[in-house]
């Protein structure tokens, strides 16, 4: 599995920041780079008092996984 990992702020202030991530079963880590962009402006446009801040994709690490 792969996750689209980003950093989601609330206005200017840092410290409104929060890591979110959406998880896909299907791709590769290259498809989640190509992806990311237009899935992030999706999410964007149903947040829209919300900007991201920065991304990376990475293989979710089954220890860390929620049960």
């Amino acid at each position: 599995m792969i996750e689209l990992i980003f950093l989601a702020c609330l206005g200017a202030p840092p410290e409104n920041c929060e890591e979110r991530s959406l998880v896909y079963t299907d791709v590769s880590p290259v498809a989640c780079l190509m992806g990311a962009q237009p899935e992030l402006a999706r999410w964007v446009s149903t947040h829209p008092r919300w900007r991201v801040a920065r991304w990376r994709c990475a293989y979710v690490r089954q220890d860390q996984k929620d049960a």
